[in-house]
């Protein structure tokens, strides 16, 4: 979409001219997508990627890429500090219940007795890390000394298959799963190489899937059912 490439573009223009006259520190938080559908697996920030730049995703994929550019830009070319952030894909409680991406479709379909929809044959791969995990990540890079990019990601890496049964073990072993027909340049793999981070950040994720996946069931549980009787959990890692 239109707004999406302005945002990505347009408002991280408007960013770093905020932050180049106040002299702050830039965070860019890109995203995995840069990698596009990739070549090299697992994706490590030395891989360029391979990205359709006329595709139906591409305005998200090309937006971030840019976006990455103009931040790069600014620090070489004025000195501003900045430090940039890949992204995975990203979970736990407080996400948008319908925000379309793969985990919130899953638990809400489940908790709504509704089927889990699975795009294609189910055996594309992703690599889901827990929010608070991130947020750790982000801070130690935005603490450190280190420009990145950083991927910032979970390694354990799950089919969409393999998500869906983790999803019927932890809601509704009796959910349906219903396939449909894949979206294009929906990229094939995806499971970022996070060796960097460990070494120049001291940072890797501590939440399984099967760890946080309650803990974001709870939160969405009380907000589609009001159900108030189940809310310790997702409280427990924010404590």
């Amino acid at each position: 979409m239109d707004r999406d490439h302005k945002t990505n573009v347009m408002g991280t223009l408007n960013m770093l001219g905020l932050a180049k006259r106040i002299n702050a520190r830039f965070l860019l938080t890109s995203t995995s997508e840069v990698y596009g559908d990739p070549l090299e697996h697992p994706q490590v920030e030395t891989y360029w990627g391979n990205v359709n730049p006329i595709g139906v995703r591409s305005c998200y994929d090309e937006g971030k890429r840019t976006a990455e550019t103009l931040t790069m830009d600014y620090h070489r070319g004025l000195n501003i500090e900045v430090r940039i952030a890949r992204i995975f894909n990203t979970y736990g409680p407080r996400i948008c219940i319908d925000d379309g991406r793969v985990v919130s479709n899953f638990v809400a379909q489940a908790l709504r007795k509704e089927p889990l929809t699975v795009y294609g044959d189910g055996k594309q791969t992703r690599s889901f890390q827990y929010v608070s995990d991130l947020v750790e990540g982000l801070m130690r890079l935005m603490e450190g000394d280190h420009v990145g990019p950083f991927n910032l990601g979970n390694p354990g890496e799950f089919t969409m298959l393999e998500l869906a049964k983790v999803v019927q073990d932890t809601i509704d072993p009796n959910a349906k799963i219903e396939f449909r027909e894949n979206t294009a340049d929906d990229p094939h793999k995806r499971k970022p190489d996070i060796s960097k981070a460990k070494k120049l950040l001291g940072w890797e994720p501590k939440v399984s899937l099967r760890e946080g996946l309650p803990l974001m069931v709870s939160d969405f549980r009380r907000r589609i059912f009001g159900d108030e009787k189940d809310t310790q959990g997702s409280q427990k890692l924010a404590e």
